[in-house]
């Protein structure tokens, strides 16, 4: 009895007998093993997102870094894409627009994206300027509730300022320098919407991300109704 539990395995281990015969099965096994590709079987849990060859995202945080951690939230979600970003304090607007028109200049970058909160948003403008004066294109400027009435010139593309008409924030104004199309959105109707809240809020981290995507993957933008402006800042003749 003993030794039949020692020629099958079911106890006390294998018999010689029976590790020879398993040898061969062994073999097979590594040899199957080793011709697998590293990481086969994970691939789709953990390959990184295809890099979005050519975007930038510099997002700018409000006063003191402490009220504005929505932003480095999207940055996160953004570099889960594959798109590059850059997180900084409002008052360094200046030397991120020198940064941004460096690489742009090197090649390293072709679409620059800005968004800002708050102060980073009254920001804003000023470094859309900037590039403006050095030659640089915006693909795309997006403010989340700017708490100044602040005037926009330079060039950008597409400007995007999401305000809270109810509360501290106000509307862009264009001045005949600006190029581009401006849209003023007032999203106080959006539930849990506030100055502090505005960049943390799930729905407009989604629309700042798919206005991102839009610009940089080139796909469409699908707005909802919550997600048109109430008023276009300038109509088409208007522009023209």
């Amino acid at each position: 009895m003993n030794q039949y539990r020692c020629d099958t395995g079911f106890a006390g281990g294998f018999s010689m007998p029976g590790r020879l015969w398993l040898r061969p099965l062994q073999v097979m096994a590594l040899t199957l093993l080793l011709a697998l590709p590293v990481g086969a079987g994970t691939a789709n849990a953990t390959a990184p997102a295809a890099p979005a060859s050519g975007a930038h995202v510099y997002l700018l945080r409000g006063v003191l870094n402490i009220f504005s951690l929505g932003l480095d939230d999207i940055a996160a979600k953004l570099e889960r894409q594959g798109i590059p970003v850059t997180v900084a304090n409002f008052v360094s607007w200046s030397s991120l627009a020198d940064q941004a028109a460096a690489e742009y200049r090197s090649g390293k970058v072709r679409t620059i994206i800005l968004v800002g909160h708050s102060s980073g948003a009254t920001a804003l403008p000023d470094m859309v300027a900037k590039l403006g004066q050095l030659g640089i294109p915006v693909k795309l400027a997006i403010g989340l509730d700017s708490v100044f009435r602040t005037k926009l010139a330079g060039n950008a593309e597409r400007y995007i300022n999401f305000y809270v008409a109810n509360g501290a924030g106000e509307p862009v104004t264009r001045t005949k320098d600006f190029r581009g199309a401006l849209e003023n959105v007032d999203v106080h109707a959006v539930p849990g919407v506030g100055h502090l809240s505005i960049d943390k809020n799930q729905i407009m981290q989604q629309r700042v991300i798919a206005a991102i995507d839009a610009a940089v993957f080139r796909r469409p933008a699908t707005a909802s109704a919550a997600q048109r402006p109430q008023q276009p800042e300038v109509s088409a003749a208007a522009r023209n």
